[in-house]
């Protein structure tokens, strides 16, 4: 090692050891690094603590709404014992988008507080509302959270029907994305929605 570099490490050294008011720079830094991690670590549980299905439905206006609707499907119940449950459809797996997902769901959590939705009525009539944007949303990051499951390179022509396989392989070749056909799968349509040709 040259003097050059003995020096170098040396003043860095010196500098982190020595005390800013009272504490070393190096004190300071530890100390920033493992509440850090402790802070991170406390968020992301917390992330994912909302992430669950029993968090999802503690309130009654999802509880006693789309939950109820949700049990109804193939999404809940089905001949392969696979179950995908609220944040399996709602919340994006990767990072960036799950906490847009979640500054958005503030919203909804918003209008529970504000009691825009406290009733199974008041409900009703912000539904056609809440469902655009649901889809807007999962047209916008291409039905995401679908594809977690769902791949249109996965699907076999073999095992599909064959009109259901054709559908979905013209469906890649537009370039549409799930949610454009499978509005209503877990949850009533709105009674206002009309489809695209009505």
């Amino acid at each position: 090692m040259s003097t050059t570099n003995q020096g170098l490490m040396g003043r860095l050294w010196t500098i982190l050891k020595t005390p800013s008011a009272k504490y070393s720079l190096l004190a300071i830094l530890l100390v920033g690094f493992f509440s850090g991690i402790i802070f991170w670590g406390g968020f992301n549980t917390a992330l994912e603590a909302t992430n669950r299905l029993e968090f999802c439905i503690s309130c009654h206006e999802m509880r006693d709404t789309v939950y109820v609707e949700y049990k109804e499907t193939i999404h809940y119940s089905n001949r392969t014992g696979v179950r995908a449950t609220c944040p399996d459809c709602h919340v994006p797996k990767d990072w960036t988008h799950k906490l847009i997902r979640k500054a958005q769901a503030s919203g909804e959590v918003w209008g529970k507080i504000m009691g825009n939705i406290d009733t199974p009525a008041k409900f009703e009539a912000k539904r056609m509302e809440l469902a655009t944007h649901e889809w807007n949303r999962m047209k916008a990051t291409g039905s995401i959270e679908c594809r977690n499951c769902h791949n249109f390179d996965a699907m076999s022509g073999d095992i599909q029907k064959q009109t259901v396989y054709k559908k979905h392989m013209a469906a890649k070749e537009k370039g549409e994305t799930c949610i454009d056909c499978h509005k209503g799968i877990a949850h009533h349509l709105p009674k206002e929605y009309k489809e695209d040709d009505e």
